[in-house]
């Protein structure tokens, strides 16, 4: 049986944790986008990256939103066994997005998709995406997702016989989206599932550290930092942060590959729940 304070308890969580995503980046955010800016060899590339890391020095020091576009709500959360999946749930998540809207605040972003109408409270219907995953600890993450870089986002249905050119399609992806995602970027990968796996994949690699990359995900960032779109599309070394890759099994005769692009405001925050 639920608890009844736990769907106040999840709106509390959600919205301290959308608090924490608009207004400060992770450390490992933070990290890598200091390490690019000292290893910049270009002198606008360098301006305009040391121009980000006073924007975020800016919004902690006055409790602010990093970003105008303080995106749509996506959350994450894991469920322990004791924890049934109720509509409680649910509600008060949705709950803690209107808190944080109305508190932080939170640009309202959501409207009707054919008519345009903003809800005014960044939720509505499929608003805010929720993915309930099961988990030792009854945890809340959220990833505002801003529009300028989920518009540059891309899927595309590769063949078997493509496996070597999915760098050049991530690559691709950069070189179309070009100076609009506001980079430099990091970059979510989805490789195998299905049509939909494949692009919950990439938006799912964007909540891993950004900090470190294998050798794959390396490959990958080389080729799209060779580009030279650069900060803010100014020309550059550094057009991909991060490159983070997520696998799925795959269908003999497929081979989805999404890449979900993320801004330099890679936000995001978890914050388990007092119950």
């Amino acid at each position: 049986m639920v608890n009844p304070a736990l769907s106040g308890a999840l709106a509390d969580a959600t919205e301290r944790a959308l608090a924490e995503a608009a207004i400060r980046l992770p450390a490992d955010v933070l990290a890598t986008l200091r390490r690019a800016a000292a290893a910049e060899s270009d002198e606008i590339a360098r301006s305009e990256l040391a121009t980000i890391l006073k924007n975020i020095a800016l919004a902690e020091e006055r409790q602010v939103p990093i970003c105008q576009d303080t995106g749509v709500p996506v959350v994450y959360l894991t469920l322990p066994p004791d924890v049934p999946l109720t509509p409680a749930i649910y509600d008060g998540i949705r709950e803690g997005v209107r808190r944080a809207t109305a508190r932080i605040p939170l640009r309202p972003n959501v409207v009707d998709p054919i008519t345009r109408k903003n809800t005014g409270n960044n939720t509505g219907v499929g608003m805010p995406a929720i993915h309930v995953t099961a988990g030792d600890r009854l945890t809340v993450t959220v990833l505002p997702k801003g529009a300028g870089s989920e518009n540059t986002s891309r899927i595309g249905m590769l063949l078997p016989s493509q496996v070597a050119e999915i760098p050049r399609f991530v690559a691709e992806t950069m070189l179309i989206a070009g100076g609009r995602p506001c980079p430099p970027v990091f970059l979510g990968v989805g490789i195998g599932g299905t049509f939909d796996m494949a692009a919950a994949l990439a938006k799912e690699a964007l909540l891993l550290p950004v900090d470190t990359m294998d050798e794959y995900e390396q490959e990958i960032c080389d080729a799209v930092n060779a580009l030279g779109i650069g900060p803010m599309g100014l020309g550059g070394d550094t057009t991909a942060l991060a490159v983070k890759v997520k696998r799925a099994d795959c269908h003999t005769a497929s081979l989805p590959v999404a890449v979900n692009v993320q801004c330099w405001a890679c936000r995001r925050a978890t914050v388990e729940v007092e119950r």
